[in-house]
């Protein structure tokens, strides 16, 4: 759909920039969307995935690299192919992930498959499809690879998930790079995992994996980590293994209020020191940095209310539409798509559903607003979507899709009817 209003208007350098007090995506109105589409929705702007793409890929310029872009970020199939289009590959970690990276035009070979717990099935289509490779988690899950494969007439590449032990001073539920992590192999139990493997006939080892967590706003836990993963790669190579690949994960941290991450080129830099010299191609797993501050949800004010002194703006979205604040209590910007009515004081934002942790903000320092204003809640191109849920019987909202002036809906909101599909009512059980 075409955006008479923003046609013939230069383009800004801003994902989700405000013009004359209004705030846009791209050149499209964001009320435009909002009237068109309905809310609450997802807004994400190809633009700033393609750029948010193409300054990590440049960052890397001259160091065999691949990107594969993580799924669980934000698997919308539009988003995927508008990632893929620059060149990404993909990391997924299930079966569906797979089928959605294919789907949207993934080269296999350019595919990693990460996880804890892979199933039989989906280790055997990961094979038939002719994945890049395994990031292996555990012995057991070796075990499980090589007989699938064996079985299948073919070799695995495989690549064991190492553990550092490094704490990436993050939240806890996105460290993954601690001895106490579900997470990998520990660090010290590398060599016999990687001198087991080489006895095995159905698989074939190509590299080394390690990924700590997400979220990460600064380079020291990468630099502890790969110094380590370094180490590692010398002496198994030292041992017989023919060292390839190192996938160093993904993690880099975004800006959501007042966190200064590193940038693409600083990353880069201490990611090529720790391995430039070792003739490896390094593989990366960016989510988050890439999708999160590509994408908006709009979401409709339905009141205002006051218990004594606490005030409230009940909106349209809830925490089953981005339950980051809740799960987390993670902070993400919160504005009035239009001009401001006047100045702020206290408010919890809070939606519909039948939870006290339904709250997209609390106690933030917000304008007046009124029933029908529109509200756009930033960074929430990550784990936004991917992570929203039917919760209170509600249907998920519908994604969209920016490119300049134009906009597609690249996923329908759900029915009533989609709540129940796929569900029966046996009346010899039921009575």
């Amino acid at each position: 759909m075409r955006s008479p209003a923003a046609a013939g208007e230069p383009r800004a350098l801003e994902a989700f920039p405000r013009r004359a007090g209004v705030l846009f995506a791209e050149d499209v109105s964001l009320a435009q969307i909002a009237e068109a589409v309905g809310t609450p929705c997802f807004v994400y702007s190809a633009g700033a995935l393609v750029a948010a793409y193409d300054a990590l890929d440049a960052a890397f310029r001259g160091v065999p690299h691949t990107l594969c872009y993580a799924l669980k970020a934000n698997m919308n199939l539009a988003v995927v192919r508008t990632l893929v289009a620059r060149g990404a590959g993909a990391d997924v970690t299930s079966g569906g992930e797979l089928f959605r990276a294919l789907r949207a035009g993934a080269p296999a070979g350019r595919i990693v498959y990460s996880g804890v717990g892979k199933t039989d099935d989906e280790i055997d289509r990961a094979l038939d499809a002719g994945i890049k490779l395994f990031n292996v988690e555990s012995r057991s899950e070796l075990r499980r690879i090589d007989l699938r494969a064996r079985q299948s007439g073919v070799r695995a590449p495989i690549a064991f998930r190492v553990n550092p032990d490094v704490d990436p001073k993050t939240h806890p539920y996105v460290s993954t790079g601690l001895r106490t992590s579900k997470f990998g192999i520990p660090i010290s139990e590398a060599m016999d995992a990687y001198a087991e493997a080489k006895a095995l006939d159905g698989v074939r080892i190509v590299g080394v994996d390690c990924h700590i967590g997400s979220q990460l706003t600064r380079l020291e836990p990468f630099a502890d980590a790969l110094s380590r993963v370094r180490s590692l790669i010398f002496e198994l190579r030292a041992a017989g293994h023919a060292i390839e690949i190192v996938d160093v994960g993904g993690g880099l941290g975004v800006r959501y209020s007042e966190e200064r991450p590193p940038d693409a080129g600083e990353y880069a830099a201490v990611v090529c020191k720790a391995l430039r010299d070792l003739g490896c191609e390094i593989v990366l797993e960016p989510g988050r940095w890439l999708t999160a501050n590509a994408g908006v949800l709009l979401t409709r004010v339905l009141l205002e209310k006051t218990n004594d002194d606490k005030r409230f703006v009940v909106v349209d979205g809830a925490m089953n539409d981005l339950i980051r604040p809740a799960l987390y209590q993670a902070f993400q910007t919160i504005e009035p798509v239009g001009p401001p009515r006047g100045p702020t004081r206290p408010v919890d934002v809070v939606g519909p559903v039948c939870e006290s942790g339904d709250f997209l903000a609390k106690d933030r320092p917000f304008p007046p607003v009124e029933r029908g204003d529109l509200l756009a809640v930033r960074g929430a191109g990550a784990y936004g979507f991917a992570m929203s849920s039917n919760y209170n019987a509600r249907p998920r909202a519908a994604e969209v899709l920016v490119r300049a002036d134009r906009f597609a809906v690249v996923r329908e909101r759900e029915s009533l009817e989609d709540l129940v599909r796929g569900e029966t009512i046996p009346r010899e059980i039921t009575g």
